[in-house]
């Protein structure tokens, strides 16, 4: 049989608990993670700017989110395995490797619209561009880049620069702010002193 306490000793008890209470709700925060692990930061709509778009991975065609290199300058690339300019995927990886660490990220997108120059499925791309050029930049699925099947990010490129792609390699440089964008013909090589200097420029810029 439970015993009822006298009024005496109940209210001493009932304030206890509500004090330890209230000291638990001031000394955890009300944001705090409950499995003690940090909360990945999500990048708004404006902060990604042009980047606002989903891709599945080369390599296993899982989706990414481009948001995620919200912040970074951000080098796109429309790529083909067996091109005239095929060779500067070795520029594109010694301009990964000497920035990456300064906020730099280069995207490799293949294409097939230009010579049908890219005929490869995704896997046997990405078997060709570790293989030969030990490509370690971020490739994404084989896509088109121009006409009617563009890509959302390739349509959003084209019409902030006038400028779609006219060739394989054809390269945009997207600034942190995820909504200045430069962009350079096949031609230009990824370690032309004009390019690195419109890198170098963006990743200044803060």
């Amino acid at each position: 049989m439970l015993r009822r306490l006298p009024p005496r000793m109940a209210a001493p008890l009932t304030a206890t608990w509500v004090g330890l209470v209230l000291w638990i709700g001031l000394a955890v925060p009300a944001h705090a993670n409950p499995t003690g692990s940090a909360a990945a930061p999500t990048a708004t709509p404006a902060a990604c700017g042009v980047l606002q778009h989903t891709f599945a991975r080369l390599q296993d065609e899982k989706p990414q989110n481009l948001c995620q290199y919200a912040g970074k300058v951000v080098v796109v690339v429309n790529t083909a395995s067996y091109c005239g300019y095929t060779g500067q995927y070795k520029g594109l990886e010694a301009l990964y490797d000497r920035y990456k660490d300064k906020g730099l990220v280069v995207l490799g997108f293949p294409a097939n619209n230009f010579g049908a120059q890219e005929p490869g499925n995704n896997a046997q791309i990405a078997a060709f561009c570790e293989n030969t050029f030990g490509v370690r930049f971020p490739m994404l699925a084989k896509t088109s880049v121009v006409g009617p099947d563009a890509n959302p990010l390739h349509k959003a490129l084209a019409a902030k620069t006038g400028q779609p792609p006219g060739w394989n390699f054809h390269k945009y440089i997207i600034g942190r702010d995820g909504q200045t964008v430069l962009s350079h013909p096949s031609a230009t090589n990824p370690q032309d002193r004009p390019f690195v200097a419109d890198v170098e420029r963006l990743l200044a810029q803060r």
